[in-house]
């Protein structure tokens, strides 16, 4: 295969970027036919099976964090487990992974094959591996060292990457778009419709609805959360100053110096780093800071471990020359006002049970210990005492779905014509979606254009900010096919992207609904 690679010296086409090609390498079709089958202790040692052949736990890491990757950089940040588990990018990482072992076992049913040249004349094409604007066989081993890659295994996998390609390309050749969907797609561009409808938002229907006692008890059973009080903790608390240990700390020359050298960025002046011997005062008095600083937590820190058995705040905080302070009730979005700002407290409280003193915390006020005097857990009240809040949620949702049975009783209506109906006015085609006096609704529009005879009503209502539209067609307007000849082959270059994705999808799908295929529950664990 190195030997091919000299052959391309000279190439000069540039298509792909090699991070990209690297990261291709390092998550896509290194499977592990037929490895392993348990990790020992009755789990499963493979990520998924797909008739028989295994994909190994260490390939879908690599695809998963591949593909993470690559989304971090579209986004420009680091994507939160939320946004993480949304995406479902563990589910995109297996299902792309067991596509691509049907994929390769149809590519040799079909016979495809990639030629080690094709592989090379690749490789060769890729920029990372160029010099002056051709291949430099040099370059290319020292980049796939640097990446701890072998030639052997990156060109296997670019191998098997062309393979997939070739055998999509193969699936993707065979459709076609059709003279009806060209016609389809021009009078979709060129004709103008006008739109008859009704619409219905929550606040029209509000007022008819009633609700039983049991209608909200079961909404409340049903969604607790929402109505769900937070946790509250009371706590008792004593706060130990640094600054009334510093007068009584002393500091020696030598730790003075050190603290200096260690803080220089600190005794910046015009002319830069200010010598020692001009900051003295300041150094020694920073100096004996932090020294105070640092005793009073390690005191602090004893006084718990002494007290902390017996959970005695007060012989603590006497100890430490302090006094308790207590508070009421409060919760940890809303704490109490004298631990306000004070985050870390609040957590630590949270985090403690009830009777136990914990810290020593450190905040920019002083260091405190801890002890929660009462908490009552998070709970849902009883019906009796929050029945408005419930009501309230609850005709919200009855009335956005009466909204929506409302639209679609009126669809049956439209098509018959007997109903008051507002319209649109006479507009064409837009990709943004933007109906004429409904507003923004890319689902609508298409419907719209599908639409041919007078009344006829759109198969389902479509919601466009809080309301639900019924829409049918009152009249359209058909432009003239004279065009239609000389628009037909941009029309269906625009439209064969499409309809080629549809025929792999479609080919993908039936492939996996033969397939015998045992995903491992826990690679789809948060």
């Amino acid at each position: 295969m190195l030997g091919v690679m000299r052959k391309y010296k000279q190439s000069i086409v540039i298509k792909v970027v090699f991070i990209v090609i690297v990261l291709s390498f390092i998550g896509t079709i290194f499977l592990v036919w037929g490895k392993g089958g348990s990790d020992g202790r009755g789990g499963k040692s493979y990520a998924a099976t797909v008739n028989g052949t295994k994909i190994s736990l260490d390939e879908f890491q690599k695809s998963y964090y591949r593909t993470r990757g690559l989304y971090e950089q579209i986004y420009g940040r680091t994507l939160t487990p939320e946004l993480e588990k949304q995406m479902g990018i563990k589910k995109l990482t297996i299902d792309t992974l067991i596509d691509n072992v049907l994929i390769l076992a149809q590519a040799d049913k079909m016979g495809i094959k990639v030629k080690k040249d094709e592989v090379a004349a690749e490789i060769a094409k890729i920029p990372a591996f160029q010099k002056n604007g051709a291949f430099d066989f040099g370059v290319y081993q020292q980049t796939l060292k640097a990446n701890r890659i072998t030639p052997k295994d990156f060109e296997e996998s670019q191998e098997q990457e062309m393979l997939l390609q070739k055998t999509r390309n193969k699936i993707k050749e065979a459709a076609t778009v059709t003279d009806a969907e060209v016609k389809e797609a021009y009078k979709k561009q060129n004709d103008k419709v006008n739109l008859a409808y009704v619409s219905f938002s929550p606040a029209d229907v509000k007022g008819s609805i009633k609700l039983t006692d049991q209608e909200l008890t079961t909404y409340l059973q049903d969604h607790q959360n929402e109505f769900k009080t937070p946790e509250q903790v009371s706590v008792a608390y004593t706060l130990v100053n640094p600054a009334q240990l510093a007068a009584k700390v002393n500091v020696t020359p030598e730790e003075v110096q050190t603290y200096y050298q260690k803080n220089i960025d600190r005794y910046q002046g015009k002319g830069g780093i200010l010598p020692f011997a001009e900051v003295k005062d300041k150094a020694t008095a920073d100096a004996q800071k932090q020294k105070a600083a640092k005793e009073a937590y390690e005191q602090a820190a004893a006084a718990v471990n002494k007290f902390k058995g017996n959970a005695d705040l007060d012989g603590a905080a006497a100890s430490l020359g302090g006094k308790v302070e207590k508070t009421p009730l409060f919760t940890a979005k809303a704490p109490a006002a004298a631990l306000a700002g004070e985050n870390e407290v609040v957590a630590r409280a949270f985090a403690l049970k009830q009777g136990e003193l914990g810290g020593p915390v450190e905040t920019a006020k002083g260091i405190y210990l801890v002890k929660v005097l009462d908490r009552k857990p998070a709970a849902v009240p009883p019906l009796a005492q929050i029945k408005g809040a419930v009501e309230a949620k609850a005709v919200e949702v009855k009335a956005a779905d009466l909204a929506k049975k409302k639209a679609e009783e009126a669809l049956a209506q439209l098509a018959k014509g007997g109903v008051a109906a507002k319209e649109t006015g006479s507009f064409g085609f837009a990709p943004t979606g933007q109906v004429p006096t409904i507003g923004a609704s890319p689902e609508m529009m298409e419907a719209a254009f599908t639409l041919n005879a007078p009344n006829q009503a759109a198969k389902q209502p479509f919601k466009v900010g809080d309301r639900w539209y019924a829409v049918a067609l009152k009249s359209r307007t058909e432009a003239p096919l004279t065009g239609l000849a000389k628009d037909s082959g941009t029309i269906k270059a625009a439209l064969l992207p499409k309809k080629q994705q549809e025929a792999l999808d479609k080919w993908v799908k039936e492939l996996r609904s033969k397939a015998k295929i045992d995903i491992n529950p826990l690679v789809l664990q948060d």
